[in-house]
């Protein structure tokens, strides 16, 4: 993998990583030609931009191949609640009792409500004074996510918490659509490759085909740190992180940077951190969900799948980062005890 001696681009050792710990799942990355063994990979940096990528082994491809099917999931529509100053909490009780109380003559199927409050003490800003609340409704239909919805909110205005104010004006109900996943046999697609000439090329069902294994991988009872004294710093200061969306699922891959004096030693750390229980313990948005972790030893790495994070998908998910996108700077943030000798 090498970057051209072309200005505005670089290679350095951390580049290759996050491409192949995006969006993946287990070390077996199922293609329908192929099962590449992401584990086996070896990277060897040889100069300045220029990274090897060797010793890639691939099996069979499975029998069946990942189609996705997309629907109509139905109607939603949000209003973001400004509170400010003093009494954040009653003020968000008061203005959510009062929507409820609107909203049960025709309730929506879903109603969400997530409280963000980043007010501070004695703030010098109004910016740091504030907090949101956000409710989010979903429904088959449109009409009670409608104007039936923003209508009551807007009709608050001059009846509820002191400073009343939304972020934006009344929107009409818009559609979502759910995404899924399905397996059929690979015979049943067709696969074709189209050249830039115009001819189409028909590729034939591959003849055998294998199951790869598929069980998370364990912590080693023998990679703990013996650390005499540690310091309380996010993870980010040793490890960086890229993350994503698979359906209603969240990946996080996590790695020691290439030029990481104690790498090795990181990285066994890193593993014995990064277990399931250790994710939501990190993660506490994550706490009731089923978590997979994958070790991919070669790129010093782990792979982290959350399952159900992002409900329905990116089009049906509530959450302010639908995608997962910043999931991973969120787990570098969070303070963990790093042995001091790692931290040099």
């Amino acid at each position: 993998n090498t970057n051209p001696p072309l200005p505005g681009g670089a290679n350095p050792g951390d580049t290759v990583p996050p491409q192949l710990v995006y969006e993946v799942g287990g070390p077996s990355y199922l293609n329908p030609d192929v099962v590449g063994h992401l584990d086996t990979i070896q990277l060897t940096h040889q100069a300045p931009d220029r990274v090897q990528i060797s010793g890639v082994r691939g099996t069979p491809p499975p029998l069946t191949t990942k189609v996705s099917l997309n629907r109509l999931g139905g109607f939603r529509n949000k209003v973001e609640f400004v509170l400010t100053g003093l009494e954040i909490q009653a003020k968000a009780d008061l203005v959510r009792a009062q929507m409820e109380a609107v909203l049960a003559a025709d309730l929506p199927a879903r109603v969400i409500w997530q409280l963000e409050d980043n007010s501070s003490v004695n703030p010098e800003t109004q910016a740091a004074a504030t907090a949101v609340l956000r409710c989010q409704v979903m429904d088959p239909t449109d009409g009670p996510v409608g104007r039936a919805f923003t209508g009551a909110a807007v009709e608050l205005a001059l009846a509820s918490y002191p400073g009343f104010v939304t972020t934006s004006l009344p929107t009409p109900a818009t559609a979502f659509g759910v995404f899924s996943p399905a397996y059929v046999e690979q015979r049943t697609v067709p696969h074709r490759v189209h050249l830039d000439d115009g001819t189409v090329i028909e590729v034939r069902p591959p003849v055998r085909t294998e199951t790869p294994a598929s069980t998370p991988t364990a912590t080693p009872a023998d990679s703990t740190v013996h650390a005499r004294s540690t310091s309380s710093l996010p993870l980010g200061t040793i490890a960086y992180a890229r993350s994503g969306d698979k359906g209603g699922d969240a990946n996080v891959g996590v790695w020691i940077p290439a030029d990481a004096a104690n790498g090795q030693a990181a990285y066994a750390w890193l593993r014995q951190l990064l277990t399931p229980d250790g994710v939501r313990s990190l993660l506490p948005e994550a706490a009731d969900l089923d978590i997979d972790v994958w070790a991919l030893p070669n790129l010093r790495a782990v792979n982290v799948v959350i399952h159900g994070l992002l409900g329905e998908g990116v089009a049906a998910s509530t959450r302010s980062d639908p995608q997962a996108k910043a999931l991973g700077e969120w787990l570098r943030a969070r303070l963990v005890n790093i042995p001091k000798e790692l931290n040099t």
